[in-house]
């Protein structure tokens, strides 16, 4: 079944359209996205992290972590705002392959890598960047080894955590030795900006 909906903006400089979308010719960065099992992007926490990352400084040569990719879009902004390479992560098969298809329908399949999977998984580290816009307990759980996979004075974007878990996050990231830069509290939900000290 094809996948329809409406194309639309996200952050500041995007656009999400489905794949056979005519691209309006524009400022906006176009980012052609099969939807798959977890939406396009329209989630408030995928709009905050866009904004995030539009102000960081990326000069081509980032090695770049998304855990829990989902769709691919983070990496896909990520890489369109000028980022080296991103390895995704995802332990759902099928978000996994439609992070590989919306990486092709973009021209950018060489500058990802895929793995299906959980971090222990994952043998690169030393990431210059490390988006997760997953629930709070998750990131609580994985705090210690996204932080070890974090290069010193690297970056963590960190979403999807409710109000409830925000103060546990932050604290606990900053127990393992990131500063938080920035602390964005949405409707529901918040994301957390860190640096690795």
């Amino acid at each position: 079944m094809k996948d329809h909906y409406q194309p639309f903006l996200i952050g500041s400089q995007f656009r999400v359209l489905p794949p056979d979308c005519p691209v309006p010719q524009d400022d906006k960065i176009n980012l052609l996205m099969e939807r798959g099992a977890f939406g396009s992007g329209e989630h408030e926490t995928t709009d905050s992290c866009l904004k995030c990352l539009e102000q960081l400084p990326l000069s081509g040569n980032e090695k770049i972590l998304d855990l829990g990719s989902g769709t691919g879009i983070l990496a896909l902004a990520a890489l369109r705002l000028g980022g080296g390479h991103v390895w995704c992560i995802d332990i759902d098969a099928g978000a996994v392959q439609t992070c590989r298809t919306n990486c092709r329908l973009n021209q950018l399949g060489p500058q990802v890598d895929h793995l299906c999977g959980t971090l222990d998984d994952l043998t690169t580290g030393d990431f210059d960047l490390v988006l997760a816009n997953i629930y709070g307990d998750i990131l609580l759980q994985v705090a210690k080894q996204l932080v070890e996979k974090t290069r010193s004075g690297g970056l963590l974007l960190l979403s999807g955590i409710l109000w409830e878990y925000n103060f546990d996050v932050r604290q606990t990231y900053a127990r393992l030795g990131c500063e938080v830069l920035e602390n964005r509290m949405l409707s529901e939900f918040s994301t957390v900006l860190l640096k690795k000290t």
